[in-house]
């Protein structure tokens, strides 16, 4: 009986995560829209920073005695979000990826995943480390605020106004999109948790697999949501700053807190991770994930998944 309630909270979770996601996107477009904003810049800040939550609670609640499950929530999402969300979004439907993209933007994700490598080399992501990865963050706010600014003053088409009404509006779609992304997220990975305990899954390999993948949904949900509606620019500027925050907020916050410690089998996991982070760029040339793109990042991750459960 005790299983089963933990399988219908766990649908119940899946169910306020679509919902969530959906308003989610409802408001960071009409945002956009209203204060002439690309809909990249909105999903790599609003719509990243939502989907984030959950990440961000798991890591705060294993902060201290199991600071472990933070590096394997982050590290596992991170893969998760390109090779599950932007695999599967891929396979849906096709992307087309800007060129300024491929030049910045997945640049910067890569940076921020070489600099997590380089303050794990002394086996803990210290404080001091923590509170470089905070730095990062405020500097990469600077450069998607600038960023945001630089395209207002160059859409100069006439919009109509901000009236209180749409802004009261498309800010409530925010803020109850991010609650249920949040509330939602919860249900699912504890829960998911409960269930993995129950068939003798270890803690690493709930770290990596089930929290990473349960805390992955928000982007997987809101992207795919974004990219029916149109709006495949949400889906990839979501994934690249949920990837940029999950390293430089998420990890940033849980290594303040107490450090976490790094095992060296974690590198083999870095690896992976910066593998799927650079075959984005692949993209280059065409300047669209297809099918076939996305066929392979979603069968990579399958394999991933595999492996990390059997070795």
């Amino acid at each position: 009986m005790e299983i089963a309630i933990n399988a219908i909270l766990t649908v119940v979770g899946l169910v306020m995560l679509c919902f969530g996601g959906n308003w989610l996107v409802s408001g960071g477009v009409a945002i956009a829209k209203k204060f002439r904003i690309s809909n990249l810049v909105i999903g790599m800040t609003i719509v990243a920073y939502g989907t984030s939550t959950p990440e961000l609670a798991a890591s705060v609640a294993a902060a201290g005695e199991h600071s472990a499950l933070i590096l394997g929530n982050i590290v596992g999402s991170n893969i998760a979000n390109v090779g599950m969300v932007i695999g599967i979004s891929a396979i849906l439907v096709p992307l087309a990826v800007r060129k300024s993209v491929l030049r910045k933007e997945i640049p910067i994700m890569l940076a921020v995943s070489f600099l997590l490598v380089l303050v794990s080399v002394d086996g803990e992501i210290s404080q001091y480390d923590g509170v470089l990865l905070l730095v990062g963050l405020g500097l990469f706010g600077y450069y998607t605020f600038k960023d945001a600014l630089r395209q207002r003053a160059e859409n100069k088409e006439t919009v109509g106004p901000v009236t209180g009404n749409v802004y009261v509006k498309s800010v409530g779609l925010i803020g109850i999109g991010v609650v249920l992304l949040y509330v939602g997220a919860i249900l699912t990975v504890d829960n998911a948790v409960v269930l993995a305990q129950e068939f003798g899954l270890s803690e690493k390999i709930i770290g990596l697999t089930v929290i990473a993948i349960g805390t992955s949904l928000p982007e997987l949900i809101t992207s795919i949501i974004a990219i029916r509606k149109g709006h495949s620019d949400i889906g990839i500027g979501n994934i690249i700053g949920s990837n940029v925050y999950n390293i430089l907020m998420i990890m940033g916050v849980g290594a303040a807190l107490g450090g976490v410690m790094v095992g060296s089998d974690v590198y083999v996991d870095y690896a992976i991770m910066i593998t799927f982070s650079l075959s984005l760029l692949l993209a280059l040339k065409t300047k669209i994930i297809g099918r076939l793109m996305g066929t392979c990042l979603t069968i990579g991750y399958v394999v991933y998944l595999a492996i990390t459960f059997f070795k």
